[in-house]
């Protein structure tokens, strides 16, 4: 279960909140990963051993000396996961990400309208500025980009260039997790109702015709709430 939004001034609403266990839930990575890629590091012995900067400074600010997350921070970190899948070594994306910030303009510069479009080329730009083109086979790689590109943006929705909310289960329409809702907590689409909730009502009730008056959704997306956070503990 999510946990409770902390106090924001309205500068900050439209962010969404997440702890690094959150977002890691929500991604199905490991919390240890998520703590690395934006916490930083320290690696190597001895006089060796140095830190390693967060690949970026995250939208909000920590919470005694945990992090929090935003929104575009957990949809950045789906493509950072989904480029270490393709073998690429954190300090390539690290230096892949400064070029492309630069590239594109933006804090976070791969959940933009400019990186669905353009996204294969500006990484294999990002490659070639950073002089790492010879570590990979860029000719197979640009059809793996295409496809990470295109799958990962699958599930999301662009407004004014940049991503404004995530279908997090199977893209169905009927989940969202939209950071000016709820904090940005997974919820059913149209009630607003958050997933949890109704997964705890149904535990509760055990009526899916009662928890679907109750609270005014559809029973296919109780049940769609229901699977969600079921996948969620599997993860």
């Amino acid at each position: 279960m999510l946990s409770q939004s902390p106090p924001v001034s309205d500068t900050l609403l439209g962010i969404g909140f997440y702890t690094a266990a959150e977002a890691a839930r929500l991604l199905r990575l490991p919390a240890r990963a998520v703590n690395r890629w934006l916490g930083g590091y320290d690696a190597g012995t001895g006089e060796a051993r140095r830190r390693h900067p967060p690949l970026w400074t995250p939208q909000l600010p920590p919470a005694d000396g945990h992090l929090e997350l935003g929104f575009r921070d957990m949809i950045e970190l789906r493509f950072i996961a989904a480029f270490r899948k393709l073998g690429l070594p954190l300090p390539l994306i690290r230096r892949c990400i400064a070029v492309a910030r630069d590239m594109i303009q933006q804090d976070h510069p791969f959940s933009t309208q400019r990186f669905k479009t353009d996204g294969r080329t500006i990484f294999l730009e990002s490659m070639r500025a950073a002089g790492e083109e010879r570590i990979i086979d860029l000719r197979n790689m640009q059809f793996s980009f295409r496809d990470v590109i295109a799958q990962t943006f699958k599930d999301l929705d662009i407004e004014d260039d940049a991503v404004r909310r995530w279908r997090p289960y199977r893209n169905k329409a009927s989940i969202v997790i939209d950071p000016q809702r709820a904090f940005g907590q997974p919820i059913a689409a149209t009630a607003g109702v958050p997933t949890i909730v109704l997964a705890d009502a149904m535990k509760a009730e055990g009526s899916l015709a009662r928890v679907s008056r109750l609270y005014e959704v559809a029973p296919h997306v109780v049940m769609d709430a229901i699977a969600f956070e079921e996948t969620l503990r599997a993860a």
